[in-house]
């Protein structure tokens, strides 16, 4: 049980990435943007592409990036100078980068397995650490198997997703993210100020989409491959990431609800690991379980507020009958 759960939280730190940038289009611009399931294989493709011609782990995960960021950018541009619907230009684009990422792979699955990738390289330096051994020694205390390189990996992306957090946050505080938060908010208001919408608006989605092929960059290097149907639902994901972070533990500030994105992919994670043991559940049913985690994010904190609002009348309704029952 720990084993998987260890597990889910590691996917859960790298995944939390892709629900950081779908919390830029979703919440801060409004922009529901579908682009994300074809720029996460993006990531993947152009990161595992590259990794295999001989190009370095770091520099080849910031290609995959930019990758994103250039689709991010192309769906902006079709919905703000094309003047199409913005569900369809994510539609479209989505659409587009399916062939775009077959033609990257060259193969609808393209193996990693045996190359250096950026997780080896922490293995390996972890190693050298000698922190392995000491854990390792922990653990069989306990009775526990071994994990010479997941603790690396766990430990090293959630600094590496904290630090694209507080960056995120610092970058939603200048003076260009304040613009781009307005923009989700009321679009006519900042466009009477003379704010060029159109370019931040094609700056946020691609933003947006290069966490997502950061994201995807990431998990293709953890799982060794990259496949071009991976990125099907992750739009999904990454919904129910925000939305689950954000009914659990709010959203009164930037930072508190990037926090809650990062703590909901997490979350998330854990959930569908501990679902999946259940025995009449299968590896096939992860969609559905995807589906019932988002309806009862969804539904459950309306029907918490549904419950306090009838406590609170509850309570005035007493307070009155009583103060009638003190002046008579």
């Amino acid at each position: 049980m720990f084993i998987s759960l260890f597990g889910a939280m590691e996917s859960g730190v790298i995944y939390a990435l892709m629900a950081l940038g779908v919390y830029l289009t979703f919440r801060v611009l409004d922009f529901p943007d579908l682009t994300v399931d074809g720029s996460f294989v993006t990531g993947a493709a152009v990161a595992g592409i590259s990794i295999i011609n001989g190009v370095p782990p770091i520099l080849a995960t910031m290609l995959a990036a930019v990758a994103g960021f250039m689709a991010g950018c192309v769906t902006g541009v079709l919905h703000t100078k094309g003047k199409i619907n913005a569900l369809l230009s994510g539609i479209l684009m989505m659409t587009a980068l399916y062939s775009i990422n077959l033609r990257i792979l060259g193969q609808p699955t393209l193996s990693m397995l045996g190359e250096t990738t950026l997780f080896t390289q922490l293995e390996s330096v972890w190693q050298m650490t000698g922190l392995d051994s000491v854990l390792n020694g922990m653990l069989s205390i306990t009775g526990l198997e071994r994990l010479p390189s997941t603790w690396a990996i766990f430990l090293v992306m959630t600094v590496v997703t904290l630090l694209i957090k507080f960056l995120t946050d610092y970058y939603l505080k200048t003076e260009v993210g304040l613009a781009l938060r307005a923009i989700g908010d009321n679009k006519r208001m900042i466009r009477s100020l003379s704010a060029n919408t159109d370019t931040l608006t094609i700056m946020g989605v691609g933003l947006s989409n290069g966490l997502v092929a950061l994201s995807g960059g990431l998990i293709a290097q953890h799982g060794g491959f990259a496949d071009v149907n991976m990125g099907i639902g992750m739009i999904v994901i990454g919904l129910a990431s925000v939305i689950i972070g954000e009914a659990l533990f709010g959203t009164k500030t930037i930072a508190r609800a990037t926090l809650a994105v990062i703590l909901g992919a997490v979350i998330y994670r854990m959930i569908v690991t501990l679902a999946l043991r259940v025995d009449f559940l299968e590896t096939g049913d992860m969609k559905l379980i995807t589906a019932v985690i988002v309806i009862g994010a969804l539904v459950a904190p309306k029907l918490i507020q549904v419950r306090k609002e009838k406590k609170r009348r509850l309570a005035k309704r007493n307070q009155l009958t009583r103060q009638v029952k003190e002046v008579s």
